[in-house]
């Protein structure tokens, strides 16, 4: 660099960038964080994640209802942990085991889920592994109209699904990223192997 002349245009947006940083570490130093990246409850650190309902800025900390609800820490306790992924719950597990056992219809303890047996197994492009839908652990949840057919038409071929749409709150993005675990734990969506050669050979075809 010794010597050389630094366009005027690059000098003003240097300027602006470090003005910029200045006014974002001054708000930073006045936010609990101090973190740019602290907007997004998912990419907080372990420690800070699951607050008490008064503090998750979600609930209405001037609502005296909010502090009658229980606390996540307290609520999550006796769940199977996940090591990585969202509230770090392993709720298909915690499901499974018993350690919850959400009511199927508010109105009618006895109800029981009726849980569908099916995976849905989509092909994507290139080398990423193919997305396992199952269905048991959604119904064990859910009815099949809370996802159909506004989200999803009940036929093959019918829907069209992408990242982008799911980012942007749409299709999967409905729920995962919001109450279910986030989009950034690819491999749990897209666990499926592709066979030997599968996916050059599909690629060729295109």
């Amino acid at each position: 660099m010794s010597g050389q002349i630094i366009p005027r245009p690059l000098v003003a947006f240097l300027a602006v960038v470090f003005v910029a940083v200045g006014i974002m570490a001054e708000a930073g130093a006045e936010t609990p964080a101090g973190n740019v990246n602290s907007f997004n409850r998912l990419m907080r650190p372990k420690s800070e994640r699951n607050p008490p309902p008064d503090l998750d800025g979600i609930h209405d900390p001037a609502n005296q209802g909010t502090f009658l609800l229980q606390k996540p820490l307290e609520a999550f306790q006796s769940m199977d942990t996940s090591l990585n992924a969202g509230n770090y719950v392993n709720w298909v597990n915690s499901l499974k085991n018993k350690k919850i056992n959400p009511r199927w219809d508010r109105n009618n303890p006895q109800e029981e889920a009726l849980v569908f047996d099916l995976d849905i197994v989509r092909e994507v492009k290139g080398t990423m592994p193919d997305v396992v839908y199952p269905h048991d652990r959604h119904t064990m949840w859910l009815d099949c109209s809370n996802c159909h057919p506004d989200l999803f038409i009940p036929q093959k071929g019918a829907n069209q699904i992408s990242m982008a749409q799911i980012l942007m709150g749409q299709k999967c993005g409905v729920c995962h990223g919001k109450v279910a675990f986030p989009v950034s734990e690819c491999r749990l969506c897209h666990s499926k192997k592709k066979p030997e050669g599968g996916a050059a050979k599909a690629d060729a075809k295109r």
